[in-house]
């Protein structure tokens, strides 16, 4: 597929996903803590908060959906206009790193993961980062897989409350994609307490800031 990005006439571009049985299995979630670590330094920002967006959207319409070009420029805080826009430049770095391709005139297929660094990124990285990274391959390959699997079923379940599903949604939707049902229920119930403190944990420090008789008491 093309490695460069020519922008439909149309001020929207058709997502669609870009299959690939092997990235699919090993890669990693672009709203997960290896992409914000590894992979941040070499797409920059701009092109990992567009592929998180991304990687939200296909989760809610996995069969593809339309992306506005400007209304999404403008919420990622990236808006302009023109083919050397920050926006623009960010869908062409997707392209250029091979996670995204234009498949037709106004459709791009997007990785719904992305691989393990390779050595030459790598290299390009500051030297503590490639300790680090060394590290967490040295942790990965010790981890047995199920306790892998259950670390990335936790890890979407999460994500789906985060997006506003519930519990029987988040669970429904873990067996849609395929893990055991027994991992399937400990994982939605797992992410759903974490949820759930968090929740409260922000709303008791709106609370505590709020001014003094600002409460229902004062009135």
């Amino acid at each position: 597929m093309p490695t460069t990005l020519v922008l439909p006439s149309t001020d929207s571009l058709h997502v669609k996903p870009w299959p690939d049985p092997v990235i699919d299995r090993v890669g990693h979630d672009p709203r997960s803590a290896y992409v914000e670590q590894f992979w941040l330094g070499i797409l920059g920002p701009s092109t990992t908060w567009l592929l998180r967006r991304v990687a939200a959207k296909l989760e809610a319409a996995p069969a593809g959906f339309d992306l506005p070009l400007a209304d999404t420029a403008r919420a990622l805080g990236i808006g302009g206009g023109g083919s050397s826009s920050p926006f623009v430049r960010a869908l062409g770095r997707c392209c250029q790193f091979q996670l995204a391709a234009a498949e037709d005139d106004g459709v791009l297929v997007v990785r719904r993961k992305l691989p393990p660094l390779n050595r030459r990124q790598l290299a390009r990285l500051p030297e503590p980062v490639q300790t680090e990274h060394q590290r967490w391959q040295d942790s990965d390959l010790a981890t047995a897989p199920v306790e892998k699997l259950r670390r990335r079923s936790r890890c979407l379940a999460l994500s789906l409350l985060e997006l506003g599903e519930d519990l029987e949604a988040t669970e429904r939707q873990l067996l849609r994609w395929r893990f055991h049902p027994a991992l399937c229920h400990e994982s939605a119930a797992w992410a759903w307490e974490r949820h759930s403190r968090a929740l409260a944990e922000a709303m008791g420090a709106d609370a505590s800031c709020a001014p003094a008789g600002s409460g229902p008491a004062a009135a």
